[in-house]
């Protein structure tokens, strides 16, 4: 079946999902993350292998923490990065997404990473630039954040390398949630057998089972004898209409609680996309807790996304 993601050698092109991707892909990624970590432990923390080459981050909207990321990590792979903020620049003028890519490719750029408000913006890209150029999705409205979802499957390994016998939770708002989205595609790919939602009926898609997930409307009966714990952001900004009540209610029926996290299997791991509401989604307790793998998740980012870019980038070895 025809993947647009891929080239006809059956090689990743770019990367807009993780929908559809075959698992020796992800594990590709994976596999190839590994050996970046230890980058950032060398005295200079860089490889040479996209010297010569131009990535462009072109946000459309905000995110510091995945811009930065993106950002260090071809630095650390020896890229020159340029940064566009398009929702302060030329798009507000009218310049199309187009123009501005366009724009960009005439002035030699190899990559572009793509936030956008709206899905399937980054998809829309890869199918108007040259076949030299690969696009790598950094979030599209609801639709995916794949390097996220790579990033918390690899945290994920690496905790509990058993994956083909894991119980996994994903609680809280799953109805706007690309990193969910992505997540449940990873992690279904990767063979985790048991993948749980947690969520008020008002913030879960419809037909949300056809993911093959558990939901649970319940957070003690859904925490139970789990290994990994999931934690998603309330997206206020995205809701339209009162989905709830209010958020302190949320945090008393959905909250990561101390309490509740007992339910779970003594070593599981508690994980969040960040940014973090604190004493919304989770309690300050669990967040900088012995269980918390929040902050590993950021620092693997970095080697994730090195990773992704080095594959398209033609290398990928340390």
């Amino acid at each position: 079946m025809y993947n647009p993601q891929l080239n006809a050698q059956g090689q990743l092109q770019h990367l807009l999902s993780i929908e559809g991707l075959p698992k020796r892909i992800l594990n590709d990624i994976l596999d190839t993350a590994e050996n970046f970590v230890g980058v950032a432990e060398r005295e200079v923390k860089k490889v040479p292998l996209l010297r010569g080459k131009t990535v462009c981050n072109i946000f459309f909207e905000n995110s510091t923490r995945t811009r930065t990321t993106f950002e260090i990590a071809a630095k650390r792979l020896s890229a020159d990065v340029l940064n566009l903020n398009v929702s302060t620049s030329s798009q507000s003028k009218g310049e199309t997404i187009l123009d501005t890519v366009n724009n960009l490719i005439a002035m030699h750029a190899d990559m572009f990473v793509v936030r956008h408000q709206q899905s399937g913006a980054a998809h829309f890209i890869a199918q108007h630039v040259p076949p030299h150029i690969s696009v790598i999705n950094a979030g599209d409205g609801r639709h995916a954040h794949p390097t996220q979802g790579l990033l918390d499957v690899f945290t994920i390994r690496k905790y509990k390398p058993e994956m083909h016998n894991l119980r996994v939770a994903i609680v809280g708002d799953v109805l706007h949630s690309r990193v969910a989205r992505s997540e449940i595609h990873a992690l279904t790919t990767l063979g985790v057998p048991e993948i749980r939602v947690i969520a008020p009926r008002t913030l879960l898609p419809t037909d949300v089972e056809k993911l093959g997930v558990q939901v649970f409307h319940n957070m003690e009966q859904g925490l139970k004898d789990v290994d990994v714990v999931m934690m998603l952001r309330l997206q206020n900004e995205r809701m339209s209409g009162a989905l709830l009540p209010s958020s302190q209610e949320f945090f008393q029926t959905f909250g990561l609680t101390p309490e509740r996290l007992a339910l779970a299997r003594p070593d599981a791991i508690v994980m969040h996309p960040g940014p973090m509401n604190r004493g919304v989604e989770i309690d300050s307790a669990v967040a900088d807790g012995k269980q918390s793998v929040i902050l590993p998740q950021v620092t693997y980012g970095i080697a994730v996304r090195m990773a992704v870019m080095a594959i398209l980038g033609g290398g990928n070895a340390a």
